[in-house]
């Protein structure tokens, strides 16, 4: 019988490579997604279809409002940034941060292992190529799971510890996007973009957008992403 793993899954690049993985590794994939008052819901539409592309036993979209604290350009009135130069990004901590999601995200995901019998967790957490959001770090990932082991009942009495699966933590977008292409990943079914419109059409200008355009061109792979006219980009 395959082991069963809850995939964080946001309808991104990343996440859609981290389930591809774990149904590759002969996991029984839960796909968990969330509807946390973030700028659009195309991110959503995007998760629904890449659960179906993968083959997710369960895919569950849970309802947050992380609008009620704000401070993030992706769950408060705060414009996205546009047209930043890479030494742009690697300075400081973006707006487009969203604070404690990464905890909160993986506390619910911990939560729903326990419920399946569960001890496998994967997250697309990325520390290269990316904005820096401190909670994308290998010693985040390395501290959570030091505490989901001593906080949960499958942790005290379970016969196997919790894992948190971070497959992507070292990789650049041009690997991330080679190896989901060996698993057969459908890129043009998902959304990365920031400031996405309603039909999941990308600014092209945004942080996530570039980063992710710059890693189809390094990984010298079609770009299937859906660009908005204004983006100046077919």
């Amino acid at each position: 019988m395959a082991k069963k793993a809850v995939v964080l899954l946001s309808g991104g690049l990343d996440s859609a490579t981290v389930a591809a993985i774990a149904s590759s590794r002969g996991f029984e994939t839960y796909a968990l997604s969330f509807s946390y008052g973030q700028r659009h819901s195309s991110e959503l539409e995007a998760a629904r279809r890449v659960a179906g592309q993968v083959g997710t036993t369960d895919h569950k979209i849970v309802p947050i409002d992380l609008r009620a604290f704000g401070a993030s350009a992706l769950t408060d009135d705060i414009e996205v940034p546009k047209g930043r130069a890479a030494e742009e990004m690697a300075e400081g901590i973006p707006v487009t941060y969203v604070p404690a999601r990464n905890t909160i995200f993986l506390s619910f995901a911990l939560a729903w292992a326990e419920v399946l019998g569960s001890s496998d967790i994967f997250i697309g957490v990325n520390a290269l190529d990316y904005s820096g959001y401190p909670d994308c770090r290998p010693e985040f990932i390395e501290a959570y799971q030091v505490m989901a082991r001593l906080a949960t009942k499958a942790g005290v009495e379970g016969d196997e510890a919790l894992t948190i699966h971070a497959p992507l933590i070292d990789l650049t977008k041009a690997q991330i996007i080679e190896q989901g292409v060996e698993l057969g990943v459908d890129y043009g079914l998902t959304v990365s973009c920031y400031d996405a419109d309603d039909a999941g059409q990308a600014c092209g200008e945004c942080d996530s957008c570039v980063l992710r355009r710059k890693g189809f061109e390094e990984a010298g792979v079609d770009d299937p992403t859906h660009y908005r006219e204004l983006a100046g980009t077919a």
